[in-house]
C-alpha cells in the first residue's frame, strides 16, 4: 500500500499510509481505537473504496478492490467475532470458501469433510468436521474461519484481534496456527492490543496514530513501552492508578456456593466496599459461571451468599438489580450493549421502571440521566442520540459501566474489563473504576489479563477446577505462582483469605 487515504465526511481515517507485508512474515498492525487500523483493512479487502493512493501485489497494481476480487487475489480477512454460520457443520463452513458448486453438480459430502479435515489438521486443528459451529468455542470458530481462508488460496491473512475474547492457553493455540501459516510462506499481517503477543509473533511492527503511520519496527529491537509510546504520544508510566482509601465493609460474601450443573463447588470469596477483587482462572475453571449465578442468570444448589449483611439468593437479574448487583458481561457486543441502539437509550436500560410515569417512559427525566452519566464517565460521542456501534470499544465500554451505574449498584461484576480496547483506553477504565471504589463501590472483576489482574486488584482470588483455590493479596505472589494455583499445581505457603 502506497499513500492510501480515506475520508469520511471531515473525518480523516488514513492520511497516506504506507504499508507493506512479505512472504512468510507475521507484520504487526498496532494503535489506538480510531487510529485507522479497521479503516486500512476495510480498503485492502475492498470493502471501501481509497481517495487516494495505490494498492501492489507481487509488484502490480491491482486498482480498485471489491470483495470479490480481494478474496481472489488471495486476500481473507479474520475478524475477532469469526463470521461463521453456527448452524451448519464446520465442514459446510470450510465449503463455503473454498467450493464453486454448480446446481446440476450433486455435493460430494465425503470429499468436502475429507477436505475440511485435512485443512485443519494441516493448522494442528483438532476439530471434528462434523461438529456444529455454534457448539464449539471460541478459539475453535477461529481456527475454523482461518482453515476456510487456506482453503480458498488465501496468500495474505489479515487477523483482526484474533486473541481478545481468548484466555490465554487458547490464545497460544491461535499464535501456534499464525506460526504455522508463516511456515507455509502466507504473509501475515497481525493486528492486536496484546502487545506482549505482537513482541512474541511478529518480525516487525507498525504503529498508527490519528491515521498516519508513525513508525516500523524490528520486533526484536522494540519494547512494549516503545510502542506504547508511539501509539499514545506519550509515556505511559504506570496504567494501573494507586488508590489510598482503605476498603469499608463487606458487602458481598459468599460461602459454600455450589452447582453441580454448573461445576462450582463450596466457592467462598468476598468484596468490600472501596475495593477491586480480582477472579483469574483458565477456561473452564468457573469464573463466568460464577458472575451468572450472582446476577440471577443461573440458580445455584447451595448458595450461602450474604449482600449487605443480608441473604442474597436472586433468581433473575432483575432481583439482582434490586438488591444492589450490576453485571457486564464479556461479549459485550451480544450481551453488554445494543449496538444499533442509542447512547442515551442503552444507559437507560435497566432503569426504565424508575424513568415510567404511568406507565409510560418519561423521555426528559431519561435524556437528563444519560446526559449525567456521559459527563460523569466522559463518553466520547457528539450526542446522546449517537448509536453505540459507531462508538470505540473503550468507549463502548463506558456505555455498559453507565448503564450500570445508573443503577446505584452496591456491587460491579466485570467480565474481562478491557477485553479488545486499546492500551490508552485501558488506562481511561482503569483509572474510572479507582474512582468508582473511592467511592464506595465494590468490584469484582473477572480477567484472563495475568497483568491486569496483578496490577489492578487490591486482592486476587484463584479459580480452579470450580473453586476458589487462593486468595492473594496484591504483590504477595508471582506471575509464575499464580499461573501454578490456576493449573492445579499448588503454591507452598499460599495465603488463603476470602
Amino acid at each position: 500500500m502506497t499513500d492510501v487515504a480515506k475520508a469520511y465526511g471531515g473525518v480523516r481515517a488514513l492520511r497516506g499510509v504506507s504499508f507493506d507485508v512479505h512472504a512468510g512474515e507475521v507484520h504487526a498492525l498496532v494503535g489506538e481505537n480510531g487510529a485507522g487500523k479497521s479503516t486500512l483493512i476495510a480498503v485492502v479487502s475492498g470493502a471501501r473504496h481509497p481517495d487516494a493512493g495505490a494498492i501492489e501485489i507481487d509488484g502490480r497494481e491491482v486498482g480498485v478492490l471489491d470483495p470479490v476480487s480481494a478474496r481472489a487475489l488471495g486476500i481473507a480477512v479474520i475478524h475477532q467475532h469469526p463470521a461463521l454460520f453456527p448452524d451448519l457443520t464446520v465442514a459446510e463452513n470450510v465449503a463455503l470458501g473454498a467450493e464453486r458448486g454448480h446446481p446440476l453438480r450433486p455435493i460430494d459430502w465425503k470429499e468436502r469433510r475429507a477436505r475440511a479435515s485435512a485443512l485443519l489438521q494441516r493448522l494442528g486443528a483438532r476439530v471434528d468436521p462434523d461438529a456444529r459451529v455454534g457448539d464449539l468455542g471460541m478459539a475453535e470458530q477461529q481456527l475454523v474461519e482461518i482453515a476456510r481462508a487456506l482453503g480458498a488460496h488465501a496468500r495474505v491473512v489479515f487477523l483482526d484481534e484474533p486473541t481478545a475474547a481468548l484466555p490465554e492457553e487458547e490464545a497460544g493455540r491461535v499464535l501456534d496456527v499464525v506460526r504455522q501459516l508463516q511456515r507455509e510462506r502466507c504473509a501475515v499481517v497481525y493486528v492486536s492490543h496484546r502487545l506482549e503477543e505482537v513482541l512474541a509473533i511478529a518480525d516487525r511492527v507498525t504503529v498508527l496514530r490519528d491515521g498516519e503511520v508513525v513508525a516500523t519496527l524490528a520486533a526484536k529491537k522494540t519494547s512494549r513501552g516503545e510502542i506504547v509510546r508511539l501509539m499514545v504520544g506519550r509515556p505511559l508510566e504506570d496504567a494501573y492508578p494507586r488508590r489510598t482509601t482503605a476498603p469499608g465493609e463487606v458487602l458481598l460474601d459468599v460461602r459454600g456456593l455450589s452447582s453441580a450443573d454448573l461445576g462450582l463447588r463450596d466457592v467462598s470469596i468476598s468484596v468490600r466496599a472501596g475495593e477491586i477483587v480480582g477472579l483469574f482462572g483458565l477456561v473452564g475453571a468457573g469464573r463466568t459461571e460464577l458472575a451468572r449465578v450472582l446476577f440471577g442468570l443461573e440458580p445455584a444448589d447451595r448458595a450461602g451468599v450474604m449482600l449487605r449483611g443480608r441473604p442474597f439468593d436472586p433468581r433473575s437479574p432483575g432481583e439482582a438489580i434490586a438488591a444492589g448487583v450490576a453485571y457486564v458481561p464479556e461479549d459485550r457486543p451480544r450481551h453488554g450493549v445494543l449496538l444499533d441502539m442509542d447512547v442515551g437509550t442503552n444507559i437507560a436500560l435497566a432503569v426504565q421502571d424508575r424513568l415510567a410515569r404511568r406507565g409510560l417512559i418519561d423521555g426528559a427525566r431519561e435524556d437528563a440521566l444519560a446526559e449525567r452519566l456521559v459527563e460523569r464517565l466522559d463518553i466520547r460521542t457528539d450526542s446522546i442520540r449517537r448509536l453505540v456501534r459507531t462508538l470505540s470499544g473503550g468507549n463502548q465500554q463506558r456505555v455498559a459501566l453507565a448503564r450500570w451505574l445508573a443503577a446505584e449498584p452496591a456491587v460491579l461484576v466485570l467480565d474481562e474489563p478491557t477485553q479488545g480496547i486499546d492500551v490508552g483506553a485501558r488506562a481511561e477504565i482503569y483509572a474510572l473504576l479507582a474512582e468508582l471504589v473511592e467511592n464506595g463501590l465494590g468490584v469484582l472483576a473477572i480477567s484472563s489479563d495475568l497483568a491486569e489482574v496483578m496490577g489492578l486488584c487490591d486482592r486476587i482470588a484463584v479459580m480452579q477446577g470450580g473453586t476458589v483455590v487462593a486468595v492473594l493479596e496484591r504483590g504477595a505472589v508471582t506471575r509464575e505462582e499464580i499461573l501454578a494455583l490456576a493449573l492445579g499445581h499448588g503454591v507452598a505457603g499460599a495465603l488463603h483469605s476470602a
